[in-house]
């Protein structure tokens, strides 16, 4: 179809059919601009803005200690961000403790209440492990199953939390490499066949343990696991080594 011009051009511009579907293409990406972690910006992150949902899925941990006739139970709600995406993740957003002993009521309310708070902020909440295990009895802690020791209970809400972080992936287990799993292998076989009997040994609970009885306790991993090799202390559950 021919189309008469009847003033001067003055300025002309190519357009193709295409031109519509390239002008849109910038728009839609800029919704989609990578925030500093990486992610696209339409990834919702944990954050103290993010509004409870109606459901939230969470677990129940046990707690017994000899502190106590009672046991405690510490229960970890979850939220789920992102879901039916590729982005889904749950991160955990508030905390109950209930028990039928009363006498620490008040400071396990302050305790849930701001480690709730903690959570919402979103960001790496994963601190707050290591600062709950960090915590001391003044009356002096206590030994769990398998020769771990406890510092207090407010460490072993801590080690809640750690198992609930890692079951949600929050915290990676950091295992030990096949060299370092090779020697501790070994060294358990040479104490198991210079011990008197090759069934374990049970402790003063009555538990059983694979580990010595004159194992000392180790720092890192806060288990009665210490033994001399080769003129080392080392730690047959978590492999740390210190040579005197």
């Amino acid at each position: 179809m021919a189309i008469k011009i009847a003033k001067p051009i003055s300025d002309f511009e190519v357009i193709s059919p295409n031109a519509t579907e390239s002008a849109a293409e910038p728009a839609e990406a800029s919704t989609l601009v990578a925030n500093p972690d990486g992610l696209p910006t339409n990834v919702v992150q944990m954050h103290e803005k993010v509004e409870r949902p109606e459901m939230l899925v969470g677990s129940t941990y046990k707690i017994k200690t000899p502190l106590s006739d009672h046991a405690l139970y510490v229960t970890i709600n979850d939220i789920v961000l992102n879901p039916q995406t590729p982005y889904e993740k749950r991160r955990p957003f508030e905390i109950f403790i209930n028990s039928k002993n009363m006498d620490h009521f008040q400071w396990i309310v302050a305790l849930t209440r701001i480690i709730s708070a903690v959570f919402r902020k979103g960001g790496d909440v994963t601190f707050l492990v290591e600062e709950l295990r960090s915590v001391f009895d003044p009356q002096g802690g206590y030994f769990k199953r398998g020769g771990k020791y406890t510092p207090s209970l407010v460490a072993e809400i801590g080690d809640a939390i750690d198992s609930h972080m890692r079951m949600i992936g929050m915290i990676r287990d950091e295992d030990l490499d096949e060299h370092q799993q090779k020697l501790i292998d070994q060294k358990r076989r040479e104490f198991e066949n210079h011990r008197h009997s090759a069934s374990a040994v049970s402790d003063a609970t009555g538990e059983s343990t694979a580990f010595p009885p004159e194992a000392r306790l180790c720092l890192k991993c806060q288990t009665k696991a210490v033994v001399l090799l080769d003129g080392c202390m080392t730690c047959l559950n978590c492999g740390d080594s210190k040579c005197g």
